[in-house]
């Protein structure tokens, strides 16, 4: 029942999206209260499911949107995002300017949250989809590919570091055998997959970050407009470094975790922006404010759908389906490390959130990986792969990517969904390929 129920809301949500061409906002409000009852969830129990969820979303992301949409219009309307793209195609150049995107989205995304980096490194797909004429989901893909994969595999991303934990895994070894996984799951999923979606055309938010090609004259150098796009990324290393080798007890490690943590990171980078970018460039603070409110007010569609996907995720997780698919994979016979994939994959397709999908396998699985004597550390990349797959409209990211790049429901789950699916069966050959050569 709890699987009809799912495939049902699915069902309605594309239907009245697509279809009946109504808002997504209100669609996933109504697929939400569409799950609920059908569970037979007290009617105050769905309204505080969908409170929680909104709060839950927008708690950790609300902050980092509207800092990066700030930052990331000051970076454009100064010129700065053009002046990195410049020298980025100069350097590689256009033929190779997608491998420039991969890498530069995995070096972010190393030391950032997924949300976080996709957030900075947009204003610069636009900016070199811009200047280099390419399409803007061919370079997109190749970007958000490299995110996905260092947040579903390397720690110390916090999906792959808590299950380490519950599997007693070598943190060292984890990150070691997600490198060699990630490089063959990046060719596929980030430069050879882009290659089939080339005639997806993008729409982003009229408004969200300036289009105006810039005079060599008119930009800031590439030394100011690296160092500010790279702030959030170089605190938040420094956090992540700092909680790896010093004591918990340490004033510094306290220190740079606040000032490393994505919101104070984000804000720190946006004043860094405002002076260097704006003030000593000549710009008026007022001038610098009406833009970036401007950009605030095309972002907040993209903010209200990602919240109302919040609120359905919470709803699918309350009303007990994680549950009940959770009890019936408890007596599989199946191989431990494809049993915490499927597992992982159906939860993930079920509640949408990669972490929850991660974290509840682990737990269904933990006691198999002990008496079966599979590597711990080949358990945790194989349930961050399964965590991966899939993605569709009970998934943040999903929203996130389709509102920001302005492409329909269907080119949504032609490009992110099946970039994902590539990144989480990649990810499964990986580790069965690995369990033959360690195990």
């Amino acid at each position: 029942m709890s699987i009809l129920i799912l495939i049902a809301s699915i069902l309605l949500l594309l239907v009245l999206i697509s279809a009946v061409k109504l808002n997504a906002f209100i669609s996933l409000i109504i697929a939400s209260f569409f799950v609920g009852i059908a569970k037979g969830m007290l009617f105050p129990d769905i309204i505080n499911s969908l409170q929680q969820g909104i709060g839950s979303t927008l708690g950790s992301l609300i902050l980092i949107i509207a800092l990066g949409v700030i930052l990331g219009n000051i970076l454009s309307d100064s010129g700065a995002a053009q002046r990195i793209s410049s020298v980025m195609i100069r350097s590689v150049g256009v033929k190779h300017i997608k491998w420039a995107m991969l890498l530069t989205g995995f070096a972010v995304g190393i030391s950032m949250f997924y949300n976080a980096g996709f957030v900075i490194l947009i204003p610069m797909v636009f900016a070199v989809a811009k200047s280099t004429k390419q399409p803007i989901i061919y370079l997109g893909i190749a970007m958000a590919s490299a995110l996905s994969v260092t947040h579903g595999f390397l720690p110390p991303h916090p999906g792959p570091t808590a299950i380490a934990v519950i599997f007693k895994a070598d943190i060292g070894k984890t990150l070691l055998f997600g490198l060699i996984i990630a490089i063959p799951t990046l060719l596929i999923a980030g430069i050879v997959f882009p290659e089939f979606i080339k005639k997806i055309v993008a729409n982003p938010p009229k408004g969200l970050f300036e289009s105006k090609i810039f005079a060599d004259n008119e930009m800031p150098s590439f030394i100011i407009s690296f160092i500010t796009a790279l702030i959030p990324v170089i605190l938040m290393a420094l956090a992540t470094i700092s909680e790896l080798t010093l004591p918990e007890i340490s004033s510094l490690r306290h220190t740079l975790g606040f000032i490393g943590s994505p919101t104070t990171s984000m804000l720190l980078a946006v004043l860094f922006a405002i002076v260097f970018l704006g003030i000593n460039r000549g710009r008026k603070m007022q001038d610098i404010m009406d833009k970036s409110s401007s950009a605030l007010s095309s972002a907040t569609m993209i903010i209200m759908i990602i919240a109302a996907g919040g609120a359905f995720k919470q709803v699918l997780i309350d009303s007990g389906i994680g549950t009940d698919l959770a009890v019936f994979f408890e007596t599989s016979t199946l191989s431990p490390l494809v049993l915490g994939w499927l597992v992982a994959t159906i939860i993930r397709i079920a509640l949408g959130s990669a972490t929850v999908a991660g974290l509840t396998a682990a737990g269904i699985v933990q006691p198999l990986v002990v008496s079966s004597g599979i590597s711990p550390e080949l358990m945790v990349l194989s349930i961050g792969a399964g965590s991966l797959m899939c993605s569709h409209v009970n998934d943040t990211g999903f929203w996130m990517f389709k509102e920001y790049f302005g492409i329909s429901i269907s080119d949504t789950f032609k490009t992110w969904t099946v970039m994902e699916t590539i990144i989480g069966v990649m990810g499964l050959i990986g580790v069965l390929l690995l369990n033959l050569l360690v195990g």
